[in-house]
């Protein structure tokens, strides 16, 4: 089933937000290698709520549950993407899209694009790096642009993407180093610059390109049930338009349709624990954020009315009286995020009571 809907703006309130360290600039390095979100403080009146992602794709290591960890900071957000992440020959390699961009810019949080300048051959396989490492002094140069910057996050992110021929010419560059220096095979070099070619021709083609990556993967996860999934539904292709043009193409993982409502379900599994983590919790919240903002929802040209639920199932059953105090504050936070935000929060086969309840 196909599902379309537009997206204007977000408005939503993040309650389960983890409190974020403190550290300085002169940190940065030691900081990056240890947390995936932190406050970075500049000086005595500016400070920055960083995430950074270990790959431009953003189904590896939750780089939306580290987004989602700064987004109750009232000053900004910033979010460091790696261009391209090459894991060697007998690794993955993944590039920047723009929808990632876009749904960054829709969020507020502002992206410096950066690359990898180091990493370590693996100790397991011949022809694949790990331990990568970024070029902290461009990535310094970028946020010391930050405290002055009056226009907003979207602005901001443009004017990356304008920039993006450099950051992708340092990045092969690099790589060629690496490979030369740890005797490590890496993907082609040459396809490689094919990708980042694409970057440099201009925001425009660079959309086009990266939506028909994300329709491409779209279509492969609309046939596939993620092992941290255990749905019942029917799975969908949800298609959101925004204001800036962008096009995100997500799967919903079920969809039920009653009158004129359909409930739009986001799951997450724990096949041994009482409760998914909180990383998987977190990154489900912010496809919350999109389907509670959503405008103009039709199927077949029939419109409805979404209702989102984020549906968290176990492989046991679950007894509320069992859980530890971290996780009854966890469920009690996050009943309060569905009531202040329009979203309703399904475990099992039964909806959360009220924060008070539980």
């Amino acid at each position: 089933m196909d599902v379309y809907a537009d997206i204007k703006e977000i408005r939503y309130k993040p309650l389960l937000c983890s409190n974020l360290e403190l550290v300085n600039f002169g940190e940065l390095g030691t900081t990056l290698a240890e947390r995936g979100a932190f406050l970075l403080n500049l000086s005595s009146t500016n400070q920055l709520a960083v995430s950074w992602w270990v790959s431009p794709k953003r189904t590896r290591s939750y780089p939306y549950a580290r987004v989602y960890d700064t987004l109750s900071f009232t000053g900004k957000k910033v979010t460091i993407i790696p261009i391209m992440k090459d894991e060697g020959k007998q690794g993955d390699r993944d590039f920047l899209q723009w929808d990632t961009v876009a749904l960054m810019s829709l969020l507020g949080v502002h992206v410096v694009i950066a690359y990898y300048a180091d990493a370590t051959r693996s100790p397991r396989y011949r022809h694949k790096v790990t331990n990568q490492r970024f070029d902290l002094n461009q990535i310094r140069r970028e946020i010391d642009k930050l405290p002055s910057y009056q226009s907003d996050a979207l602005h901001w992110n443009l004017s990356q993407i304008d920039n993006v021929e450099g950051v992708g010419q340092m990045a092969l560059k690099a790589y060629t180093d690496i490979s030369q220096s740890l005797d490590v095979e890496m993907h082609s070099l040459t396809s490689a610059e094919k990708r980042i070619s694409v970057l440099r021709e201009d925001k425009a083609y660079f959309m086009d390109y990266s939506r028909a990556l994300a329709q491409q993967a779209q279509k492969r996860e609309f046939v596939t049930t993620q092992p941290k999934e255990q749905l019942t539904g029917i799975k969908a292709k949800l298609t959101i338009k925004n204001f800036l043009g962008g096009h995100y193409y997500w799967t919903c993982d079920e969809i039920e349709i009653h009158e004129n409502h359909i409930f739009l379900i986001e799951g997450k599994h724990t096949r041994k624990g009482k409760l998914p983590s909180s990383g998987d919790i977190k990154d489900a919240l912010v496809k919350m954020m999109l389907f509670t903002n959503l405008e103009n929802l039709t199927v077949g040209g029939i419109n409805y009315i979404p209702v989102p639920i984020l549906k968290l199932t176990t492989g046991a059953p679950l007894d509320l009286d069992t859980l530890t105090n971290k996780q009854r504050h966890l469920l009690q936070i996050l009943s309060q995020e569905a009531d202040a935000n329009g979203f309703r929060v399904l475990i099992n086969d039964e909806y959360l009571p009220s924060y008070d309840l539980l």
